[in-house]
């Protein structure tokens, strides 16, 4: 017997197995558990409420989940009462935002964590949402009229899912302080990177004592050396991916290339590892190491990994490493391995939560839309975890052989 209501739709299709109704059910009960977490952030019953009705119709089977469909899911006319919720309510939703950081930790948190940094774009009309320019978009390969934000998310063996957000405010509108103005930009809001805003999300991550082993992100995050620094004087281990002309220190102190480098490596250098399982079977290339830096201390060490195609040679990917000296070749691997993970939250998120969904201009809006989607994103990944205990025997994890020590509380 399956269940069709409104409230239990995108539960039922993130579950592989045949499910009962009183289960399904009991997971949409479950959703005011997860807003009874944060229904203290608002200072009135009316947008409390109004949350949980947006929460539940994010998770409904809708095809749009924008203001008018929401609105209609729960049986109002117009889409007044969610428009106030997302731009003139009073509640906090940093607050929000930590709270659902928590329930993922609580949900799948592993002293073996890795935090993935990214960002993705929105696609956008007009030119009076906060951010929105034409800019290049990844997530639509190539220059569009859009919004961006950047993400962190957290991976485990046993889920993944998005913990912190940022809107990027190019430096067209924070030299406009009158358009910022009109768009909801406080005047306290400076132009930052994505680079910049990827190290406020993981101080805050470090400051609530999330436990993770590693962070990982791509190039465009990789190639910043200061973030690099960053990230040493933290003792964060990570392995971000780089371009093929960034430059590294030897062993020996020289200054070289890492693709120099990399072409240096004898034949037995490079060894066939999987970096875990994709949509189709398990990914399997040629990866090589390389120790660089003569400043090695305090138990870390420092590589360039190198992954190559297994049919073509001539593509290799680059990847600058930090971590404790004990790391492992197939450690390294895993982690960059853990990378696609971020995409398939934002999957995930767009498909199932309306993450791209929204109909916002205002600063604050474009946050509490984001959140909320985040937080349903959040029960999802709580749920296919449960799920996954109860029905099969525990998986075996993706990073319980890194060698890197936990972050976490001392």
């Amino acid at each position: 017997m399956w269940c069709d209501c409104w409230r239990c739709g995108s539960l039922v299709r993130l579950c592989d197995e045949s499910l009962t109704v009183g289960r399904v059910e009991s997971w949409a009960a479950g959703v005011e558990g997860l807003h009874a977490r944060f229904a203290g952030r608002f200072g009135r019953s009316e947008p409390r409420e109004r949350a949980l009705d947006y929460l539940m119709g994010l998770l409904a089977p809708l095809e749009k989940k924008n203001g008018w469909t929401l609105a209609e899911q729960v049986g109002q006319l117009r889409p007044d009462g969610v428009q106030r919720l997302l731009n003139h309510s009073e509640w906090d939703q940093d607050a929000v935002r930590d709270d659902v950081r928590d329930f993922v930790v609580e949900s799948i948190g592993s002293p073996d964590g890795v935090l993935i940094g990214d960002d993705t774009g929105f696609l956008k009309k007009g030119t009076r949402s906060a951010g929105v320019q034409r800019q290049y978009s990844g997530t639509a390969g190539r220059t569009e009229n859009c919004q961006i934000g950047t993400f962190l998310a957290y991976a485990s063996a046993r889920g993944r899912a998005l913990i912190d957000r940022e809107l990027y405010v190019p430096r067209s509108w924070t030299d406009d302080r009158a358009r910022c103005r009109a768009a909801g930009i406080g005047d306290e809001v400076p132009f930052a990177t994505k680079t910049e805003h990827l190290k406020w999300m993981l101080q805050r991550a470090i400051d609530a004592a999330v436990p993770f082993a590693w962070v990982t992100a791509d190039e465009a995050y990789g190639q910043v050396k200061d973030f690099r620094m960053w990230l040493e004087e933290r003792k964060v281990a990570h392995v971000l991916a780089t371009k093929l002309n960034d430059t590294v220190t030897t062993t020996d102190g020289w200054q070289v290339r890492v693709e120099d480098l990399v072409a240096a490596l004898p034949a037995q250098g490079w060894k066939r590892i999987s970096a875990g399982a994709g949509a189709h079977g398990q990914r399997i290339y040629h990866w090589a190491r390389i120790a660089i830096r003569p400043d090695w201390a305090d138990g870390f060490g420092h590589w360039v990994l190198a992954r190559r195609s297994l049919t073509d040679p001539t593509k290799i990917a680059y990847y600058v490493c930090y971590g404790p000296t004990a790391t492992r070749l197939k450690d390294l691997v895993t982690v960059a391995g853990a990378r696609w993970q971020v995409e398939e939250c934002f999957q995930i998120a767009k498909g199932e939560c309306g993450l791209d969904h929204y109909q916002v201009r205002l600063f604050r809006a474009w946050y509490r839309h984001i959140t909320l989607a985040m937080a349903a994103l959040a029960y999802l990944t709580a749920i296919r975890a449960t799920e996954t205990t109860k029905g099969a025997a525990p998986a075996t994890s993706t990073t319980s052989y890194l060698s890197a020590s936990p972050r976490s509380a001392a």
